[in-house]
């Protein structure tokens, strides 16, 4: 989530683009309004809205979702596939216990899977095929995340990560260390070229890569060669 709205646009831009914005339903604002209070991570409402968009046009039947929070990023996936499952992955039992809450509420708890524990633990575990990837949890860790994410994508599915401009500071010259923003930097140029990937970093919210995979890894080709 951005720190404010006009941290990536111009003020102006920024404004009339959230005036855009139809308005969420309850359960939705509810999740908005604690994660803000309570300063708990979360998609952004326009991030949620593009989720909802990539999961249906992609026809998914199976999403992974790397940081669960309170499970906004989740129901926004859950609810424009209802065909689909998903697979939610975070760390904190309180965040999904909260998730898991919100979930059930939606009526889509049946369709998502909630794992407590790390991503970098938990994603070699998990078997193939994934339709799409959506990474949202410890920005350090985004490029270890999309090499144990890529090999569970099938081909022509999509990688989704967010915060990817990270409140605006990315382009700007450090003034002091930020550990996440020098990751985050590194990252992009990772993701850009990827070899397995087509990919592009959008100016929504706090900034959000999406990719498609066009090609197959080595280990699933039978590698390292």
């Amino acid at each position: 989530m951005k720190d404010r709205d006009d941290a990536i646009l111009r003020p102006q831009q920024a404004a009339y683009l959230e005036r855009l914005l139809p308005p969420r339903d309850p359960l939705l604002t509810e999740m908005e309004s604690v994660s803000g209070e309570h300063g708990i991570p979360s998609s952004d409402p326009e991030v949620g809205r593009l989720l909802a968009i990539l999961a249906r046009a992609c026809g998914a039947r199976r999403m992974l979702e790397v940081g669960t929070a309170i499970g906004y990023g989740a129901l926004c996936l859950a609810r424009a596939a209802p065909e689909a499952t998903v697979v939610s992955i975070d760390a904190d039992p309180g965040r999904l216990r909260a998730a898991r809450g919100y979930l059930e509420r939606a009526g889509v708890a049946e369709r998502v899977e909630l794992v407590e524990g790390r991503a970098l633990d938990v994603l070699p575990r998990l078997q193939a095929p994934f339709d799409l990837v959506y990474l949202d949890a410890l920005k350090d860790e985004y490029r270890r995340y999309l090499d144990l994410a890529l090999p569970l994508l099938r081909v022509g599915g999509l990688v989704v990560a967010d915060n990817l401009l990270w409140k605006g500071r990315i382009a700007e010259p450090p003034e002091e260390e930020d550990r996440s923003a020098d990751a985050i930097r590194t990252f992009n140029g990772y993701l850009m070229m990827h070899p397995q990937l087509q990919a592009v970093v959008l100016p929504l919210g706090d900034g959000v890569g999406v990719a498609v995979k066009t090609r197959p890894t080595v280990m699933e080709m039978g590698g390292p060669f």
